[in-house]
């Protein structure tokens, strides 16, 4: 399921990127193109630590999932 929100979501910054390019130029649309990304990570960064809190883990902030886990 993750799997198919991840592609839609990539499917509708592929596509409204560049209208927004075209229409409000680029600048406009790389903002828009991190703000949207930057929104979907904050939530599955939160998705995560509710998680690891339900199985009783420790619940580390963004830098030290940086250090010790790649993703």
């Amino acid at each position: 399921m993750k799997q198919i929100n991840s592609k839609w979501i990539l499917l509708l910054i592929l596509i409204a990127g560049p209208l927004i390019g075209f229409i409000k130029g680029s600048e406009a649309r790389q903002k828009w193109v991190f703000k949207f990304k930057n929104r979907y990570e904050e939530k599955r960064s939160i998705e995560e630590q509710k998680k690891w809190a339900r199985e009783g883990r420790v619940a580390l902030d963004d830098i030290e999932m940086a250090s010790f886990h790649s993703s």
